[in-house]
């Protein structure tokens, strides 16, 4: 049996990222297409652009390290981006659509994030400086890119007929106190 080392660990978490960087490279356009919102479709672009440049950076540091680039597959990305290729599939319009894209992009980033986080460590640990200083630079960038995503437009949806009249009708029942069975006073919840 082969001994591993961290190195071997890197570099395979390296191609494993470079896979994910270049799966997301192909999904982040369907994102883009289906957002109902520009602000969003923007920022997904804005993204996209962003995502080659992680990609083209793990192909520098691989390189450097004369390791090559491609040949492996990211399971976890692969799932992910399945998953959020369902949420488009389903029957979700406007800003309920986009918050589902939100959703699924945040996935991604707190995948990424966390994968990062961790080849950046083992890069100061093997005293990769170059690596560990690009690594670090991706890392800011996704922590940005998550924290730029909100679910507030899902909110702004105008309830459609007939919900009007039961929000009203729960809003008498919460103002007036009327108790149900365990004599505690109904209210509505979200």
């Amino acid at each position: 049996m082969k001994t591993q080392t961290l190195r071997d660990l890197y570099v395979d978490e390296l191609k494993d990222l470079y896979d994910a960087e270049n799966r997301l490279v192909k999904a982040l356009p369907k994102m883009a297409k289906a957002s109902t919102s520009d602000e969003l479709r923007s920022g997904i672009e804005a993204h996209l652009e962003q995502t080659k440049e992680h990609a083209n950076r793990l192909k520098q540091i691989l390189t450097d390290m004369n390791e090559k680039a491609g040949g492996k597959k990211c399971p976890g990305m692969m799932g992910i981006l399945d998953e959020g290729q369902e949420m488009l599939q389903e029957d979700f319009d406007g800003a309920v659509l986009d918050a589902a894209i939100i959703s699924a992009a945040q996935r991604v980033e707190h995948y990424e994030i966390a994968a990062y986080g961790c080849v950046r460590t083992w890069a100061e640990i093997l005293g990769e400086t170059d690596a560990s200083q690009l690594l670090e630079k991706t890392l800011g960038e996704e922590k940005e890119t998550d924290e730029k995503q909100i679910n507030q437009q899902a909110q702004s949806e105008t309830p459609e007929e007939g919900e009007e009249e039961e929000e009203e009708e729960e809003t008498t029942v919460r103002s007036s106190g009327r108790s149900g069975k365990n004599g505690r006073s109904r209210t509505a919840t979200a």
